[in-house]
């Protein structure tokens, strides 16, 4: 099974893409988690560009989208909403055939970080995600310098985003049973 991870941040240092890597170590037998770094490279959303020919970094995500299992996200709350560059990726995927009943979950690494949480649920189940709830994760990573090996070393975090990740890998393979 493999799942695309997705960080809604392009900080160098953020917990975001920390928390997402850390589940790649926590995910269970058989899961790979991959990172998909790609966009920051996506031009902004322009419908005119959305057509036979897209750009290469849109081909490039809808390629990757359309070859994972599932989309694991997490993403910052920035001014009470979805960070820029995940709206302007999610955009891109609108009319793309990759996204629609693709498995997602998400991790949230800030418990305060609520408006975010719920505008992002709303525009990924308007776009026909199926949202593993059980899937998901919070994770109290605000105000800690926290790496990928720090949350794995720390049983606080590891064992929520382990079983979260457990839960996320029966819920696809449940859609994947599904679809047979």
């Amino acid at each position: 099974m493999k799942i695309a991870a997705i960080s809604g941040s392009l900080r160098a240092g953020s917990s975001n893409t920390a928390a997402l890597r850390a589940a790649a170590h926590l995910a269970p037998a058989g899961v790979e988690v991959f990172s998909f770094d790609g966009i920051a490279a996506l031009p902004f959303f322009n419908p005119d560009l959305d057509g036979d020919v897209v750009p290469e970094p849109v081909e490039a995500m809808r390629k990757t989208i359309g070859n994972a299992d599932g989309i694991l996200i997490s993403s910052p709350e920035y001014a009470r909403g979805v960070a820029g560059v995940l709206k302007n990726a999610l955009d891109w995927l609108v009319g793309s055939h990759e996204f629609p009943g693709k498995p997602i979950a998400l991790i949230n690494t800030s418990p305060r970080a609520t408006h975010a949480l719920a505008a992002l649920t709303l525009t990924l189940e308007t776009m026909s995600a199926r949202i593993a709830k059980d899937g998901c994760a919070t994770l109290p990573l605000l105000g800690g310098a926290h790496d990928e090996h720090s949350i794995v070393a720390d049983p606080a975090l590891a064992e929520p985003l382990r079983a979260a990740m457990e839960r996320f890998a029966a819920f696809i393979r449940n859609v994947q049973a599904e679809a047979s």
